[in-house]
């Protein structure tokens, strides 16, 4: 049985990753802060291959007690997004950089490592982003995913880097700042989306589909190590207006299109995901089935209850 560290794994996708890792029979530790408390853990805490571990990423002497004897290190802790990562500079740095240099010198040889990056690193893209694209992040987010991806590539550890497209859908720990969860959230309990530069083109990859390609590159390491993939799916493409016009469908509710508000990551392009499709991975949520569920999940939650909660 090979034993599997996930940090961050109280998170968005780790709390929908943990449970799939321990039905196919991995040995799984959970290392997390607990920002948001552990109430996202509820539903599978009692296998008992479940190890759950309350640490700072920051920390180098508890991130080298928590790496050792793993066999493999999914890297996800992170302040993900530039507002988060806007709102608090040291903490994004010190978190998302220095985390990650903490996990690489804890690492012994033969333990493998997976991390998550994002699109943000492409920053203004003119065509299709490849993973061959340069990459210029416009904010600091996608900075510091940046210099966790070099500290990661500069090192000797085995490794593979992930850099997902947008991601939506629920999870036991929900996010509101993602786009597409914030557009039906707003349009279930405001009525009305505010759109601004609504040509801008995303490809967006349901919440399930983004925890999947973990056990996936596991299972498919020896011919992924050394790479960075885009995660997503290319029927995934949509711009924010289209979005918006799929939830219309389902919700009645005022579109306002704005003049004025502009994405500081300026992400308006197509990226290519045929380097992951080519290994076998494809996205199984679509837009409307993905939109469908939000909107049982989101129409019965209220922001106040949610802030309550964390």
């Amino acid at each position: 049985m090979e034993n599997v560290l996930i940090t961050g794994g109280a998170g968005y996708i780790g709390s929908l990753l943990t449970p799939m890792l321990l039905e196919q029979g991995y040995r799984v530790t959970i290392f997390d802060s607990f920002l948001f408390g552990a109430m996202p853990l509820l539903g599978f805490s009692r296998h008992p291959n479940l190890e759950i571990v309350k640490g700072d990423i920051r920390r180098p002497e508890a991130v080298q007690e928590a790496v050792r004897g793993q066999d493999w290190i999914l890297h996800l802790a992170a302040i993900v997004g530039y507002p988060a990562c806007a709102a608090d500079p040291y903490l994004a740095v010190s978190t998302n950089v220095d985390g990650t240099r903490n996990v690489l010198t804890a690492m012994e040889r033969g333990q493998k490592l997976i991390y998550a990056s994002t699109g943000s690193t492409y920053g203004k893209v003119i065509g299709i982003a490849t993973e061959e694209t340069p990459i210029a992040p416009l904010t600091l987010y996608g900075r510091t995913k940046r210099d966790a991806e070099k500290l990661i590539r500069d090192s000797d550890v085995e490794h593979s880097i992930l850099r997902f497209a947008t991601v939506f859908g629920s999870a036991p720990r929900i996010r509101l700042d993602l786009l597409i969860n914030d557009f039906v959230y707003q349009a279930l309990h405001n009525r009305q989306i505010v759109l601004f530069e609504g040509h801008f083109r995303r490809t967006f990859l349901h919440s399930t589909d983004a925890a999947a390609v973990y056990p996936f590159t596991i299972k498919n390491f020896e011919r992924m190590a050394g790479r960075i993939y885009n995660v997503g799916d290319s029927s995934m493409n949509f711009t924010k207006r289209q979005v918006a016009l799929e939830i219309k469908k389902s919700i009645d509710f005022y579109l306002h299109e704005a003049e004025v508000g502009t994405d500081p990551d300026q992400r308006d392009y197509e990226v290519d995901y045929s380097r992951l499709k080519t290994l076998g991975f494809s996205a199984e949520v679509g837009l409307t089935e993905g939109i469908r569920e939000l909107i049982k999940v989101l129409g019965v939650l209220h922001l106040p209850n949610l802030l309550r909660n964390a």
